[in-house]
C-alpha cells in the first residue's frame, strides 16, 4: 500500500513531488497579493530568518540549530511555505555562494528529520514514510547498495578519499556502502535533487518588494565570507589583496594575473582550495570546473606551488593599489603579511614572483 504524508512530512521533506506540488497550489503562486497580507510578511521574516541561518550557521552548528528550533513544527504549511519563500528570495540575491549555502542547509536540514525522526507513531509505518521518503530520492534505507552513475552523482561534492570509487567496494554495476553512510549519502541525493530544481524565475517587480531582505542577506553574505577565512587575519592583508578580494566581493571580474596573485596569496597564507572557489563564486563569468582546474593548478596540483607574485610584477601589471607606509618597505604581498603578523620579512623570497 503506497504510503501517504502528512503536512509535517511536506515541512520536514520540502524536496518531495508533493510539497512541490503543495507549494505550485499555493498562494505564493499570487505573490502579488501574499507579499502584502499579514501571512506573506511573516513568510518573507521567516524565510529571511532561515537564509540567514543558512549563510551563517557551519555545518558543525547546524545539528543543534535544527533540534532547538525546528525539531517540533508546529505550523507546517508555513514551514513549507517558507522553505518556498527563501528559494523567491535567494533567486533575487543573484549570488552562486548563496544558492550553494541554501542547498546544504536544506540537504542537512531534511536528512536530519530523516535520519532522526521523533514520530509518535509505530514503528512499522515510521519505517515505512522514511523508506518512502528515501525512494522518492532512489535510494533504500535498507539497502547497502547503490547504483555506480548515482553513486558517482552523490559523491562529486566529498573530498574525503574513502568515497572515492577506486576505494570502495563495486560489483556488478553496485557500489556498496554501510550503514553509517546512509546519511552522508541522502544528504548528497537530496543536494542534487534541490540543485537540479535550480532556483525559481522572480519578476523584477517581486524582487523590488523584497529589497529589505535581499539588502540585509547580501551584507550577511559578505561579512560572512570574510569572517569564513577563519584563523587568516584578513585586518593584516596588504592594500593590493584588500583591493582585489574587495572587486571581487562585489561580483566584478578580475584580470587573469589579478586572479593568479589573488589566489596565489590566499592559498599561501593557508586558505583551502574549497574557500577560495567560494570566493570565486561571485565573479558574474564563474565557471565552477574551470574556477577548481586553475585554483587546484595554481595551488600545486600541476606540481609547481606558485607563490603571489612580487611587488614589482604587481605593479608592473597594474595590480598596486592604495601604497602604505609598509609597502615601501617590503618587496612582495606575502612579505606584507608576515610583517603585519610580526614575523621578518625577507627581502625577495625564492620564487616569490610566481612567473
Amino acid at each position: 500500500m503506497p504510503v501517504g504524508f502528512d503536512e509535517k512530512d511536506l515541512a520536514r521533506f520540502p524536496f518531495l513531488t508533493e510539497a512541490q506540488a503543495k507549494i505550485a497550489g499555493s498562494q505564493l503562486n499570487h505573490l502579488d497579493t501574499f507579499l502584502a497580507s499579514g501571512i506573506g510578511r511573516r513568510i518573507i521574516q521567516k524565510a529571511t530568518d532561515r537564509v540567514e541561518a543558512a549563510l551563517t550557521i557551519p555545518p558543525q552548528g547546524l545539528l543543534d540549530h535544527f533540534r532547538l528550533s525546528e525539531g517540533d513544527i508546529s505550523n507546517p504549511l508555513e514551514s513549507l511555505y517558507t522553505y518556498g519563500m527563501a528559494r523567491i528570495i535567494v533567486s533575487c540575491l543573484n549570488d552562486r555562494t548563496a544558492f550553494e549555502r541554501l542547498i546544504n542547509y536544506e540537504a542537512r536540514r531534511s536528512s536530519f528529520f530523516l535520519m532522526n525522526d521523533d514520530s509518535n507513531e509505530t514503528a512499522p509505518v515510521e519505517a515505512a514514510r522514511r523508506e518512502a521518503v528515501a525512494a522518492q530520492l532512489g535510494l533504500s534505507l535498507s539497502g547497502n547498495t547503490v547504483t555506480v552513475p548515482a553513486y558517482i552523482e552523490m559523491v562529486a561534492g566529498l573530498q574525503e578519499p574513502l568515497w572515492r570509487l577506486v576505494n570502495r567496494e563495486v560489483y556488478g554495476g553496485l557500489v556498496r556502502v554501510y550503514p553509517t553512510e546512509m546519511e552522508v549519502l541522502l544528504r548528497e541525493r537530496i543536494r542534487v535533487v534541490i540543485r537540479a530544481r535550480g532556483m525559481p524565475r522572480v519578476p523584477p517587480e517581486v524582487c523590488e518588494h523584497l529589497a529589505v531582505s535581499v539588502g540585509h542577506l547580501s551584507a550577511v553574505l559578505q561579512g560572512q565570507m570574510l569572517r569564513d577565512l577563519g584563523p587568516i587575519d584578513e585586518s593584516r592583508y596588504p592594500p593590493c589583496m584588500n583591493a582585489l578580494l574587495a572587486a571581487l566581493l562585489t561580483g566584478r571580474n578580475l584580470t587573469h594575473m589579478g586572479r593568479f596573485a589573488l589566489t596565489a596569496f590566499l592559498h599561501t597564507i593557508g586558505l583551502s582550495t574549497t574557500r577560495i572557489v567560494e570566493l570565486y563564486q561571485r565573479s558574474p563569468d564563474f565557471d565552477i570546473e574551470k574556477t577548481l582546474y586553475q585554483v587546484e593548478h595554481i595551488s600545486g596540483r600541476s606540481g609547481t606551488e606558485y607563490t603571489p607574485p612580487s611587488c614589482a610584477t604587481m605593479e608592473t601589471n597594474g595590480l598596486c593599489a592604495g601604497r602604505d607606509g609598509l609597502c615601501e618597505r617590503i618587496n612582495s604581498p606575502l612579505g606584507y603579511y608576515r610583517k603585519m603578523r610580526g614575523k621578518a620579512a625577507p627581502e625577495q623570497e625564492p620564487g616569490e614572483d610566481g612567473v
